[in-house]
């Protein structure tokens, strides 16, 4: 698959302190990647790498297509929104295409059509015209979702989607992963590493340098060669263990 983008030996961090180190690491089309590590190792800081958000210290990260930066979906954990802010599930849905309109174009009809058959599959195709003060955290989950895919990106960046994301729809959002992933790559940063290895296709482990495994299964010993100190937990036949404690102190991520 050809490469949307790649990270040159980048360094990065905050007010001259390193938070990533040496990162080498390249995105290819219809990707899954899985992004585990401990907190304050760095996973945040790669996001905002990717997205533009922190410029590298050294290094540099090329897009291979002109423009491609703008066909990035972002969904970002979402902890609290301003329940005043006078704006409705669809046009919150809609607002995902400013990256692709041109100035301040108006939405044509057919962009309220494929909102609307979003938050169909989101499974909220009856709140498009609640306002967002009125939902639920896994509800605003679903909405910033829909955001983030509406302008059909080549690259869908999740940050702990199942953070606030309720029982019912979790099992759903991994499937909708699935489907979506056969026309977009994924990165998706998660605690959760037991459940994303069975939706994942490799993993990236960040502690400050970058370790992608080209697998989504991962062993006791990988992680540990990794230095990547997460605690797995997982059922069925995915191999899992608990490492033992390491101790890394960072005050950014």
């Amino acid at each position: 698959m050809a490469e949307i983008l790649e990270l040159q030996d980048v360094c990065a961090g905050y007010d001259g302190e390193m938070v990533l180190k040496d990162v080498s690491f390249a995105i290819s089309e219809l990707d899954f990647i899985g992004v585990i590590g401990p907190n304050g190792g760095g996973k945040t800081t790669l996001v905002r790498l990717i997205l533009g958000l922190v410029k590298p210290m050294q290094g540099s990260i090329v897009f291979h297509n002109p423009g491609e930066r703008n066909l990035i979906g972002y969904l970002p954990q979402v902890s609290q929104t301003d329940k005043k802010f006078p704006i409705t599930v669809i046009e919150v849905v809609l607002s995902g295409l400013m990256s692709v309109k041109q100035g301040f174009r108006a939405y044509h009809r057919s962009d309220r059509v494929r909102a609307v058959e979003i938050l169909e599959l989101m499974g909220i195709g009856h709140l498009q015209k609640k306002s967002i003060g009125d939902l639920s955290g896994g509800q605003m989950q679903r909405v910033y979702l829909g955001r983030a895919i509406i302008a059909n990106p080549k690259l869908l960046i999740l940050d702990e989607p199942n953070t606030f994301v309720d029982n019912k729809f979790e099992h759903d959002l991994y499937e909708l992963l699935g489907e979506l992933n056969k026309t977009m790559a994924i990165l998706m940063v998660s605690h959760d590493v037991g459940t994303i290895t069975s939706y994942v296709k490799t993993i990236a482990c960040v502690n400050r340098n970058l370790h992608y495994h080209r697998s989504n299964i991962i062993t006791q010993s990988q992680l540990a060669a990794y230095n990547c100190p997460i605690q797995l937990i997982t059922h069925g036949e995915v191999p899992h263990t608990v490492l033992g404690e390491h101790i890394h102190i960072h005050t950014h991520e």
